[in-house]
């Protein structure tokens, strides 16, 4: 006899014993000081907006999104391996104490984003609403919507029509953020008329649940692996995680953008395998591709003039950080070895390839200080980052690769 109970400890202690092994050196690496650094100075200037809020601002609509985004998004943690598709399905009847067990701490774990959430948008609600006292009311409500958001996803993952379950998500997120909306604007009549669609929704998710009794276990086995994945990668940045599996996307036309220029030659083999490795690898160029955009972001919209320059080399700096792990992305695949080009080579073709990247950012972050007429400030950027490209990045990759040859 399957004891559900039993068995959700045992997948609970053995994936809070796989956070934890990496989480320590997420919380204490150089990645993690820059974000502290990064919300420190937003929240200043934060403080600093709220004291001149402009009229144009839509301070409503943002409270409502970002309220309503974190309340309706609710994915569901089932802890389910891919081996339970053949050994758990059989007992899948003695499962509803374990799925129970799920949405309780799927639930928990995501209270941390929306209580961060509302402390977040808690000074903008009371500097545009003073005389509303309700938002301790607003916090009970969205939070019992979620948990109602959390049980209609667990509903509507029994349904196999991807198409179906996006339109039940996307309804859900509108009418999530328009009841927020209505909540704050006092609209009683809107806000009741869309608490009872939220209540037909809810209904028509259990009725569609009911139709489809058997679970979707595919489904809810390829959720767990993808998020599971994404810590992953995410915790690559600061250590090696070995058993890490990689995405491959083919993206022809950025490949050949990369490597057309790469003349057939023994020494190149090298740079064309990083350049190759970086497009279409699954992590690193959606990391460099977003990690760009926002440090441009911040160097186009901070009104503080050293605060560009210190954004814009911190970013490079994060750029830098994340994709270091290209060096040991083909570690676990012998056929490298079989490569008749020395240990150098591969290096300074790494370094290089680093080194062009880098370079790439600092050039954005650059432009934009000088389409924003910040002459000074850009020609001190284009300054430190040559000196970072040039001095920082050969030694520091150096030192690193050769700890790593000696472990």
């Amino acid at each position: 006899m399957l004891n559900s109970h039993r068995l959700f400890v045992e997948r609970l202690s053995a994936h809070m014993k796989e956070l934890s092994r990496y989480l320590r050196y997420i919380l204490t690496g150089h990645l993690m000081i820059a974000m502290v650094f990064i919300v420190g100075a937003m929240s200043v200037y934060y403080q600093q907006f709220l004291e001149n809020i402009p009229d144009y601002f839509p301070s409503t609509w943002v409270i409502a999104v970002v309220l309503g985004v974190v309340t309706a998004h609710s994915p569901i943690q089932t802890l389910l391996k891919r081996a339970d598709i053949v050994f758990l399905i059989p007992a899948e009847l003695q499962l509803s104490g374990y799925f129970f067990r799920a949405l309780i701490y799927s639930f928990a774990t995501q209270l941390y984003l929306f209580v961060l959430a509302m402390a977040a948008v808690a000074p903008l609600y009371m500097t545009v609403f003073p005389e509303n006292s309700s938002f301790g009311l607003l916090f009970v409500v969205l939070l019992i919507i979620k948990a109602w958001s959390l049980v209609a996803n667990w509903w509507m993952l029994r349904v196999r029509d991807k198409n179906f379950r996006m339109l039940d998500k996307i309804v859900r997120f509108a009418l999530i953020i328009t009841l927020v909306y209505f909540f704050l604007v006092q609209e009683m009549i809107f806000l009741a008329v869309i608490t009872v669609l939220l209540v037909v929704l809810f209904v028509t998710n259990y009725q569609t649940a009911r139709k489809q009794r058997a679970l979707n276990w595919d489904l809810l086995i390829e959720s767990d692996y993808m998020r599971m994945r994404s810590f992953y990668r995410l915790a690559n940045m600061f250590t090696e995680v070995p058993h890490m599996e990689t995405q491959v996307k083919k993206r022809h036309w950025l490949a050949r953008l990369l490597t057309g220029s790469i003349p057939f030659h023994q020494k190149q083999a090298y740079p064309y395998l990083y350049r190759l490795t970086t497009v279409r690898s699954g992590e690193y160029l959606g990391i460099y591709v977003r990690l760009l955009v926002i440090g441009g972001f911040l160097v186009y919209f901070v009104p503080n003039l050293w605060l560009k320059l210190i954004f814009a080399m911190l970013f490079m700096y994060m750029i830098f950080l994340q994709m270091i792990p290209l060096w040991k992305h083909h570690a676990t695949l012998v056929w490298l070895d079989l490569y008749p080009i020395g240990t150098s080579v591969r290096k300074q073709a790494f370094i290089k390839w680093m080194q062009q990247l880098i370079m790439f950012a600092g050039v954005v972050f650059v432009l934009f200080l000088f389409v924003i007429g910040e002459w000074l400030i850009g020609i001190v950027m284009a300054i430190a980052a040559l000196l970072f490209i040039g001095m920082v990045i050969p030694n520091y990759l150096n030192k690193k690769m050769s700890h790593q040859e000696r472990i």
